[in-house]
């Protein structure tokens, strides 16, 4: 069976489950994005534009954080999205399914590994190369729930079903970190995915206080 399949089954039965589970879920207390540091490491941050609320409906989300942070002359935009629980309306979708909505075509896929945790704990992270006319930028993404973060959308589906009976919690959000390339700079493509990657190491030891395990 191929892994698109499997990944359709495992959202039907995850959607059927969600769908009739009946127990309140359990939430855990977290610290508001609205505190989410305006200065990462030597990044310097300011509030990019709120969504539009038709974008918000769209996205289901119940929090979320959109900011723009600068190191010198580079540009890393920040985007997390937090779901308090996906039992009933949305549930958490790849950028890859939204971002050619607007324009933006993938043109390299890959992976990166991150550094998560102080004991030097590693997970693999999403990173494409997307363009939309001449210009051409950086991405990076995960999933992150219960202090688990993952690159695939098919396991963060099948986390989420495991976590709703084990846990009684479906909470979890999507990261997602944007870097442009500059053509003007040496090895462009490079230094725009170092940049994404080092801002990205940055962030990931301040989520766990806004994303409870």
């Amino acid at each position: 069976m191929s892994r698109g399949l499997v990944l359709a089954a495992c959202l039907l039965l995850s959607a059927g489950y969600l769908a009739h589970a009946s127990r309140t879920e359990d939430t855990l207390p977290r610290i508001p994005f609205s505190r989410f540091p305006m200065v990462v490491a030597d990044w310097q941050g300011h509030a990019a534009p709120d969504f539009d609320p038709q974008v918000i409906s769209v996205l289901g989300v119940d929090e979320y954080v959109n900011r723009t942070y600068v190191r010198n002359d580079q540009e890393a935009q920040l985007y997390v999205g937090y779901y308090r629980s996906q039992r009933e309306g949305s549930q958490i979708h790849s950028p890859m399914n939204c971002l050619p909505g607007a324009g933006w075509a993938p043109v390299t896929t890959a992976t990166a590994s991150l550094a998560i945790g102080p004991s030097g704990e590693r997970a693999v992270i999403n990173r494409y190369l997307i363009q939309k006319g001449l210009d051409t930028r950086v991405v990076m993404y995960w999933y992150q729930s219960h202090g688990r973060v993952v690159a695939s959308e098919y396991w963060s589906k099948v986390y989420l079903v495991l976590d709703s009976i084990r846990l009684n919690r479906t909470d979890a959000a999507l990261v997602r970190v944007i870097v442009p390339v500059d053509d003007n700079r040496p090895a462009p493509e490079a230094t725009a995915a170092d940049a994404a990657l080092d801002f990205a190491r940055a962030i990931a030891p301040l989520l766990g206080r806004h994303l409870p395990s």
